[in-house]
């Protein structure tokens, strides 16, 4: 489909054309898959939280297929050196936000925080929007495929610490799985990859990705680790 756009904006376009068969079974899932299978925090019924997007970019690697993440920098004040998609907030000119404006948001975003050419990713799906209280943000993932990959890193160090990929070999290899343990008390998945702790959002929703694409394997959840856990 071709999705509305706003004035001065081009328009995107979801399909799974051409997409590479290991492709599909994250494409099938995502056009079944419904927000409480993702997540228990679901947006606010009263339409309340601040709209925005993430871009979830699989590309392919040495290692076989991938994903684009980055790492905020240590000095935010909210989610500081924490390993996350390419995302953020929507803006006015990006479009309304039940429609167009997170596939637009995630892509600008993303050119915005890694340089990366928005040309060369064909946005195959779009998750249900999901919910983080802590901030209030009401996030729709946007599924891209890295069609045509082009030179990526932190553009402003001030906010980007490091771009990276992980590969989907590295997520499921169950000797990188844990469950995170927040300080307040809260637990969630979280992957151990390189230097990394991925967890929280990021983490939730590659963890059922996953699952729902059928590429998880068994690994302990008994195994925890803190959020300040070290390589």
């Amino acid at each position: 489909m071709n999705a509305a756009h706003p004035a001065g904006s081009c328009p995107v376009e979801v399909t799974e054309a051409g997409l590479p068969g290991w492709l599909h079974p994250v494409a099938e899932a995502a056009r079944s898959v419904q927000a409480g299978q993702l997540s228990s925090f679901l947006p606010p019924e009263d339409g309340g939280g601040r709209p925005s997007a993430v871009l979830v970019l699989f590309g392919e690697g040495e290692q076989g297929p991938q994903l684009l993440l980055l790492q905020r920098a240590s000095s935010l004040r909210s989610h500081a050196g924490q390993p996350s998609f390419p995302g953020g907030s929507l803006d006015p000119e990006d479009g309304d936000p039940k429609g167009e404006g997170p596939l637009h948001a995630a892509l600008r975003e993303a050119e915005e925080e890694t340089g990366l050419d928005p040309s060369g990713v064909q946005v195959f799906g779009i998750l249900p929007s999901l919910y983080i209280p802590v901030s209030r943000f009401v996030v729709t993932p946007v599924l891209g495929w890295w069609r045509r990959p082009s030179p990526v890193d932190a553009v402003d160090p001030r906010e980007t610490a490091r771009v990276f990929t992980v590969s989907v070999r590295e997520l499921t290899d169950p000797a990188n799985r844990a469950t995170a343990v927040h300080p307040a008390g809260h637990t969630g998945p979280a992957f151990l990859v390189g230097s990394a702790l991925v967890w929280g959002f990021t983490a939730g929703v590659i963890d059922r990705l996953l699952h729902y694409a059928g590429w998880e394997r068994p690994w302990d959840r008994e195994r925890k680790v803190p959020l300040d856990w070290q390589a």
